[in-house]
């Protein structure tokens, strides 16, 4: 085989090559990539970097939920809610090869407990014990978000039902493992996000192709420094050149900071708390969430999640503060409190940590918020402005905070600060606009039968629904790339040589865990064994240029990166989930 220097370009190639554009921005999180594809739906000459993988960060580390923040009314973010419930029934509608219902279910063991301390609480912000939170106070709030959600609400049509109450023998009929203590359940709709970083590669895509040579991203390419009103870029090979821009826009998430530091404008922005999550291979837990999420407040007073995903169930999540210079990992502390979490509504159900297929960490993208508990720390997102290297220098926004949800809306604020700095109009709207496979997503049965019929007749019915589920529309794309001497894989028949060719073709693929980690759910469902990196690396060392040596270097790295949010070691006392509270 031939190198990989030789047969595959460089991600910053383009970018050396002409080293400027109208704007440059910082980050390759969902956030970053979405103001990316907005520019370049303007016309503006726009180049994005992303010193790891492209949605690798906090991005890859979230709930797979896409949720109008039903939890925030208590902290009074109105204005956010009512973005997050409007951007949630766009994304249904604009994504929903990715985005769908979520019916999610609230099991409550009081009446009236916490009504008169949640104002408090909010009043206080956060300070106090805990207290539980009752029906009434859960019977308000679901009121109030079914105001922002639906039709004859404040703010207009809604596409998700209303919530519905239950007593504790309806409850019990339709989660029979749940606590036989449960006084009452409440069930509304949000919904899920079935695979964020595919998503995040649609919005990448989508930019890419709106732009043309004007619109180009780079992932293993770190914004190093600044010289001379310049930024200093430098690849994964090393190479370092000086990148020109009028606007800057730091998108870089809970890394904002550093990133301004390394610019050499030191900024306090944030204030991120890590969250962790555990995904089970437990068929008795699976079937006892009867498909739906439960979400509820744990014992510490921390809201957490069971939630059954892709044939496995995911748990979560922490709230801990984080140190932006410390290993981002999944503690056994917080194993430990999954676990507990998990016997608090089924208590008959037994886990232990060899069902345990894949766990990750991330940190949230908070402000900063001094001596704030973490759960009444804000969930919204501003945009600070500066400048590199004084007044004369180029405009840097940087995004403080941002969540999946409003991923769109955050961005078109982006946008439109960076065209305000340009002196550009903004000539089209993202709102509305399908992303990648969401384009002509069939929405009913009749129309998936229309679109799986051409391709059924050359796949079979179920490798086409298959690629269809997985991909959206853009299925056909990759159905087109398959090639003659296309199979299935020895080690993981639900992918093909092909298809993992095509992804590493066309996808900004630089090494194996890429494809292991964010372009496939290989993986969050527990399928990443050596075996399967091993096939998955021959596979698509030819397209890459590895040679023997660097496959196997490939397939050593993806395995470590796979199992990088494991602790090396025991936590120390100074890690113990018990000692946080919301």
């Amino acid at each position: 085989m031939t190198s990989h220097d030789t047969s595959h370009p460089r991600p910053h190639a383009d970018l050396a090559r002409r080293p400027y554009a109208d704007v440059l921005i910082i980050g390759g999180g969902i956030n970053g990539l979405a103001t990316f594809r907005d520019l370049a739906l303007q016309g503006i000459d726009v180049a994005l970097v992303e010193r790891d993988d492209f949605v690798s960060g906090a991005s890859a580390a979230s709930s797979h939920m896409i949720h109008g923040g039903i939890r925030y009314l208590e902290n009074g973010e109105f204005r956010l809610v009512h973005e997050a419930v409007t951007e949630r029934n766009g994304l249904l509608k604009i994504a929903p090869h990715y985005v769908r219902p979520l019916q999610t279910t609230i099991p409550i063991y009081s009446t009236l407990s916490g009504i008169l301390s949640a104002p408090l609480r909010f009043l206080r912000h956060g300070g106090g014990k805990p207290r539980e939170r009752g029906a009434a106070l859960i019977k308000i709030g679901l009121v109030i978000y079914d105001s922002f959600s639906r039709g004859g609400g404040i703010f207009g049509q809604g596409t998700v039902p209303r919530h519905t109450f239950h007593g504790r023998r309806r409850s019990l009929e339709q989660l029979p493992q749940l606590d036989p203590t449960v006084r009452y359940t409440a069930t509304y709709w949000d919904a899920s996000l079935h695979d964020p970083e595919r998503l995040a590669i649609d919005v990448l895509r989508d930019g890419v192709a709106a732009g043309g040579e004007r619109a180009r991203a780079a992932n293993y390419t770190a914004a190093v420094g600044a010289e001379d009103g310049k930024v200093l870029l430098r690849g994964e090979d090393g190479e370092e050149f000086a990148f020109t821009a009028s606007v800057i826009v730091n998108a870089s998430g809970p890394w904002t900071d550093l990133t301004n530091a390394a610019l050499g404008d030191p900024t306090r922005y944030m204030g991120g708390t890590k969250g962790s999550h555990i995904v089970l291979d437990h068929e008795e837990l699976l079937a006892a969430t009867g498909g739906r999420e439960l979400f509820f407040e744990h014992s510490d007073g921390r809201i957490v999640l069971i939630y059954p995903l892709k044939g496995r169930v995911l748990v979560g999540t922490t709230d801990l503060e984080h140190d932006m210079g410390d290993p981002i990992v999944c503690t056994d502390a917080e194993v430990d409190y999954f676990f507990d979490l998990i016997g608090h509504v089924f208590p008959g159900i037994r886990v232990d940590r060899s069902q345990i297929v894949h766990r990750f960490a991330g940190v949230r993208p908070l402000p900063g918020h001094g001596d704030l508990a973490p759960g009444f720390v804000s969930r919204d997102y501003r945009i600070e402005m500066q400048r590199l290297g004084g007044d004369a220098g180029p405009g840097v926004l940087s995004l403080v905070g941002g969540k999946w949800t409003t991923f769109r809306a955050s961005a078109a604020h982006l946008a439109d600060r960076v065209m305000d700095l340009l002196a550009v109009p903004r000539r089209s709207s993202t709102k509305g606009m399908p992303i990648g496979g969401g384009a002509g997503y069939p929405q009913n049965e009749r129309a998936r039968r229309q679109w799986l019929e051409p391709h059924a007749r050359v796949l079979g019915i179920d490798r086409a629904a298959r690629l269809l589920d997985r991909y959206g529309t853009v299925a056909a794309d990759v159905i087109a790339a398959l090639g003659d001497d296309d199979r299935p894989l020895e080690t993981l028949p639900t992918y093909s040589t092909g298809e993992l060719r095509h992804l590493a073709r066309s996808e900004h693929v630089a090494h194996l865990d890429d494809v292991l980690q964010r372009r496939t759910s290989i993986a969050f469902v527990g399928h990443a064994t050596e075996a399967v990196a091993a096939e998955v690396a021959a596979v698509i060392a030819p397209v890459l240029g590895w040679n023997d040596a660097q496959t196997e270097a490939e397939v050593a790295r993806a395995l470590a990166a796979v199992r990088c949010a494991e602790p090396a070691a025991e936590p120390d006392a100074s890690d113990r989930v018990e000692s946080t509270t919301r």
